[in-house]
């Protein structure tokens, strides 16, 4: 995430939204992923779709919050996602409030084991505790840069690059009574604030490696 921030050049013509969702929102989900669980909850592309979606879904098509998933729900979550269905029935176990043994069965009526869908790619735990520190440093970097914006800068920032669900410029612009050129201006100019505070912080604290 901080290498993304230094290297960021805005006249090269990338789209500041996409660029900034990108590298804050990944860097956030991270966190919350490696934080979430003592078995690494989500490694691929799917896992960490179901991990942010699903509690979503479940709510959507009435499922209960806690216990297995019907076959039927099964597969209008992956349909819905694009995912595996064993994914789904995996990640659901793996998030419904404790951790399960990797030793326990898939199903009621099946011989696999949780531990034969995960990869041996655990860490050592001195290696884990370095990854999940420099997460939280991280992530105190981003909340404490976004106190260096002002109220409507820290809004137009979250509502644009942090939520899960962007607002659009249209509506940016219409709660502040303002032309949408008006908030993409703002925009940028919050996001150029965030990204020298950030870099000036990483620096201060040697997490930036500079050539």
């Amino acid at each position: 995430m901080m290498h993304a921030v230094k290297r960021f050049e805005p006249e090269k013509g990338f789209r500041l939204a996409t660029y900034a969702m990108w590298w804050i929102k990944a860097s956030i989900q991270e966190y919350i992923l490696r934080s979430w669980s003592l078995v690494k909850i989500g490694t691929t592309a799917a896992q960490k779709k179901l991990f942010f979606n699903l509690k979503k879904i479940k709510s959507k098509i009435s499922a209960i919050e806690d216990g297995d998933l019907t076959p039927d729900q099964v597969d209008k979550i992956a349909t819905e996602l694009s995912v595996p269905h064993k994914e789904v029935i995996s990640m659901n176990r793996r998030i419904s409030g404790s951790d399960y043994s990797l030793n326990s069965p898939v199903t009621d009526d099946s011989s696999g084991e949780w531990q034969d869908w995960l990869e041996d790619d655990t860490q050592n735990q001195e290696a884990s505790f370095a990854d999940t520190e420099e997460y939280l440093i991280k992530k105190n970097i981003l909340s404490d840069s976004l106190e260096y914006l002002n109220e409507r800068e820290r809004d137009i920032i979250s509502e644009r690059q942090l939520s899960e669900n962007p607002l659009t410029l249209e509506e940016l612009s219409n709660r502040y009574g303002v032309s949408r050129e008006r908030i993409r201006q703002i925009e940028a100019k919050a996001f150029e604030k965030l990204q020298t505070k950030m870099t000036e912080k990483a620096k201060d604290i040697n997490l930036l490696q500079y050539n």
